[in-house]
């Protein structure tokens, strides 16, 4: 098993694992480091850099992915919609760019990310850099138009002020074993949730979740959208026919088994294949050759497209989210242009 499986598996078990306990003394260091950080940001010792026009930063307090790329969309879409022009800023996790660059369908995913590749089709620019605040700056620079930023991530990047902050919870795994990195896969304890200006869980379609005591919280969920073919997409899919035949999904995201359930549900059976966040893949990861159909995520299609064929397809997906979680966001907007 490799390392960050076994890591994962340590984080999520039903109780604190022998790894967890030999791992505790570097989690309460890490605790430290990441208190003095806070303090030092709030007291102004380490500052904070504040923009033009207001910044929503959508993140999370755990390693690995949330929901959080899909509920930017969201967002960008329904500022849009409100007469806002939203532009999107991101790390570029996964790729090999460093500095602030802007982000366009049909970049290299090697080099600007997957989750920025597709959050460039929304039709809002996105500019990435591991310096989000340079990030910010190039891109209100070249889109002066621009009136609000969504970063996606960056909870935890505190040089970036900010007019809202919305933490992310993947319902279905919670916090694991509450410890902090890297015992746990918390890298800020829950404590912080009460900082934020909304907590937005994400739950299966059509499964009710009790609220918890952290704050103002809604929910979301995803809808899966047609499947689209990577190869062809002017094919329409007709899932009926991949019954009875050798089927394979892929899924190298943040939780997996999220999409793995999601084909089940759809009433596909197929063999899965966990990959880690974010990866790289090569013709030979995805090399099935008896395979009628091979089923991925769309942030995976992205680096499976240049060698995709047309047993490829991946499942996009809708965030389903709160109206109220957007009339919350403009009224952060507001406030913060008033003051």
């Amino acid at each position: 098993m490799k390392l960050a499986d076994r890591l994962a598996a340590t984080w999520y078990a039903p109780r604190v694992t022998p790894l967890a306990a030999l791992l505790w003394p570097l989690s309460l260091l890490f605790r430290s480091i990441v208190a003095v950080r806070r303090f030092l940001f709030r007291v102004g010792v380490m500052r904070s850099h504040r923009l033009p026009v207001p910044v929503i930063v959508v993140g999370n307090i755990t390693v690995g992915g949330s929901g959080k790329t899909p509920l930017v969309r969201a967002l960008a879409d329904e500022l849009a919609k409100r007469g806002y022009r939203p532009g999107i800023v991101s790390r570029g996790y996964g790729g090999s760019n460093v500095e602030p660059r802007a982000v366009a369908p049909g970049d290299d995913p090697r080099v600007v990310g997957d989750e920025p590749l597709d959050l460039a089709e929304t039709g809002s620019p996105v500019w990435i850099g591991h310096n989000r605040v340079g990030a910010a700056r190039g891109l209100v620079q070249a889109n002066p138009r621009c009136d609000v930023i969504i970063s996606d991530d960056g909870l935890q990047h505190y040089a970036l002020a900010r007019a809202a902050e919305i933490a992310v919870v993947d319902a279905s795994r919670e916090f694991g074993n509450g410890l902090m990195l890297p015992a746990g896969p918390l890298r800020e304890p829950v404590a912080r949730l009460r900082d934020v200006d909304a907590v937005v869980r994400l739950v299966a379609r059509g499964v009710p979740r009790p609220p918890a005591a952290t704050g103002p919280e809604t929910l979301m969920s995803h809808e899966p959208l047609p499947w689209r073919n990577l190869k062809r997409p002017e094919l329409d899919a007709n899932p009926v026919e991949w019954r009875g035949h050798e089927v394979h999904a892929i899924a190298g995201i943040g939780n997996p088994q999220r999409f793995f359930e999601m084909v089940a549900s759809l009433g596909i059976a197929a063999t899965q294949h966990s990959f880690p966040d974010h990866h790289a893949y090569t013709a030979g990861d995805v090399s099935f050759p008896g395979a009628f159909a091979i089923l991925m995520t769309q942030k995976d299609a992205v680096k499976c497209a240049a060698f995709a064929d047309e047993r490829f397809w991946c499942l996009p997906l809708r965030a389903v989210i709160d109206p109220a979680l957007v009339t919350l966001v403009e009224e952060k907007i507001h406030g913060s242009q008033a003051a």
